[in-house]
């Protein structure tokens, strides 16, 4: 079995900013341990140095056994699914099959330059030696492991998935896949980066018990309280650069946290007593020793004393809470905000027919794969008469029968379940805010700042949109939809990423909007401040519900 052990670990950020030190903790052999904390404390980046990415800037890491990691955000791109499965393969076995892709590749080239040539034959020997290699090393056995995964999450074989561009699974396929070869695969320790992330309820519940009945070592990150509920042996938690461990679950979790705190004030009103006892005793000494030479013997003892004292300096004080402010506006519309007549999904609905009128909030539920993501994509792209882009987003076309529409001064803004935003990569936050675009205005400086502080992003300003974590790119793009001016909000699954007061503060956002509200989500909590559901069935059958239907498999 595996362990991790993190001692003393520090990270700076290029900026120079402390981002944290002095991080501590150990995951025993097959425990089940969560790493929580406020978005943008660093948790990603802790996952990336324990797996190895990054290195650590001071202190050191320590593992025992094989490493899986599965990342925050899986793939975007036009790679295939045995791409996808091969990262996530033991590291040895992903070197071999780099180099058995790349051998038939070479060999591919060869025979397309002469069938008979040198450089043909010499590709045909590096691909024997390769495929050699690889099945010495066991690839034939992950092999196996992918079409049983295949079958089990795709329903089809491997020989017919592995070439499928990742990008046209839904988001919750792509993390079952991964979450299956991970747990079934050789490795004894597992990290997993929001692995709940995009997986639908019954999805979520099978995490749960798979991850309880695992012998593996897991460490994961996690906004999910009820997966943190039903499955965190031990909670570790990182907050104001720092970080301790409750040996409890999360339901004592909140409670020990106060009480940590409590105790850390109570410190420090000792800490600042007797500070101040020091100080006025070195003021007695240093009157007392102007007119008295008996006195500089007890005055530089005290001296001594007090500067011990104040160099060990005194104990932490409780971090302050995150003050997240969402101001979504949109705007007054037509009655009637959406007319879908006879819609259906190509392969993925029947025809249906929905109204949502202005002022709505309507959760979209439903199984992974059942085409609520397309449906929100299609009104995103403004219907079917609609050719995109919205909010600078390029949006792919949805394949329709039936028509949906938008009503009079309906504009959309969608919210990517993925954050798959190009048009953002290599660019600051404030350098987006400040240059704006056709759908956004240009902010001076000042005024961007404020608007990131609001969403308590302003010391994130000068970081490159894709080296933000998750959830400060969540609170991004919800930013950006305040500043677009839409006035239909189409959320795919915004609270994904968010720890626990930004979604407070997107709920209190959408509570105020002046417009109408489509979701697809997952989460049971913020389900709560929608009122109509409407049920994407794994039988094509679109119905709306009274309340909300979560066993939908």
């Amino acid at each position: 079995m595996g362990y991790i052990d993190v001692a003393a670990v520090s990270r700076t950020l290029p900026d120079g900013r402390v981002l944290f030190s002095e991080v501590s903790f150990r995951v025993g052999e097959g425990a089940k341990v969560a790493l929580i904390g406020a978005n943008g404390t660093g948790k990603t980046t802790l996952v990336r140095m324990i797996a190895g990415d990054i290195p650590a800037d001071e202190g050191a890491i320590t593992r025992g056994g094989g490493l899986g990691v599965m990342r925050q955000l899986l793939v975007h791109d036009d790679r295939h699914l045995a791409d996808l499965a091969l990262s996530l393969a033991p590291a040895r076995l992903r070197q071999l099959g780099e180099r058995l892709a790349a051998a038939e590749a070479d060999i591919a080239a060869a025979e397309r330059r002469g069938k008979y040539s040198n450089a043909a034959e010499k590709a045909q020997v590096a691909y024997a030696d390769a495929l050699t290699a690889w099945g010495d090393a066991g690839g034939y056995d992950f092999e196996v492991l992918c079409d049983t995964v295949s079958i089990l999450i795709l329903e089809k074989p491997w020989d017919e998935t592995r070439h499928r561009v990742v990008r046209t699974l839904s988001g919750g396929e792509q993390k079952r896949f991964a979450l299956e070869l991970l747990l079934r695969g050789p490795e004894e320790v597992l990290l997993l980066d929001e692995p709940d992330n995009f997986l639908d309820v019954p999805a979520k519940r099978w995490l749960e018990e798979r991850i309880n009945e695992s012998e593996k070592t897991i460490l994961y990150v996690s906004h999910d309280r009820e997966l943190l509920a039903n499955t965190a042996q031990r909670i570790v938690t990182l907050e104001a650069g720092d970080v301790w461990t409750h040996g409890g679950g999360f339901a004592t979790w909140h409670e020990a946290r106060v009480a940590r705190w409590d105790r850390f004030e109570e410190l420090r009103r000792r800490w600042d007593e007797e500070h101040q006892k020091l100080k006025d005793l070195v003021a007695m000494y240093r009157k007392k020793a102007t007119y008295n030479d008996g006195m500089a013997s007890r005055l530089r003892a005290a001296e001594t004393r007090l500067a011990k004292f104040e160099a060990i300096g005194p104990p932490p004080t409780p971090p302050r809470e995150q003050d997240i402010k969402m101001t979504l506006r949109g705007g007054r519309t037509g009655k009637r905000a959406v007319m879908c007549e006879q819609l259906e999904l190509d392969n993925l609905t029947f025809p249906f027919d929905l109204e949502v009128w202005y002022g709505d909030r309507v959760a979209v539920l439903g199984a992974n794969g059942t085409g609520k993501s397309h449906f929100l994509r299609l009104l995103a792209r403004g219907g079917s008469e609609g050719a995109g882009p919205v909010d600078g987003q390029r949006l792919e076309p949805v394949l329709h029968n039936g028509s949906a529409r938008l009503g009079a001064r309906v504009m959309p803004g969608h919210f990517s379940q993925t954050h798959d935003r190009p048009e953002l990569m290599g660019r600051t936050l404030r350098e987006i805010l400040w240059k704006g675009d056709e759908h956004r205005p240009s902010l001076e400086r000042s005024a961007a700042m404020s608007k990131l502080s609001r969403y308590e992003l302003a010391p994130s300003s000068e970081q490159v949109w894709e080296s933000l974590s998750g959830g400060q790119q969540a609170r991004f793009l919800v930013l950006l939809l305040e500043l677009s001016g839409a006035t239909l909000l189409l959320l795919d699954e915004p609270t994904d990423n968010l720890d626990l007061a930004s979604a407070e503060a997107l709920e209190e956002g959408l509570g105020s909007f002046d417009g109408t509200v489509i979701a697809v989500t997952h989460d049971r909590w913020f389900t709560r401040g929608f009122d109509r559901f409407v049920l994407f069935g794994g039988d094509g059958e679109v119905v709306e519900t009274d309340e909300p239907v979560w066993d939908v498999r």
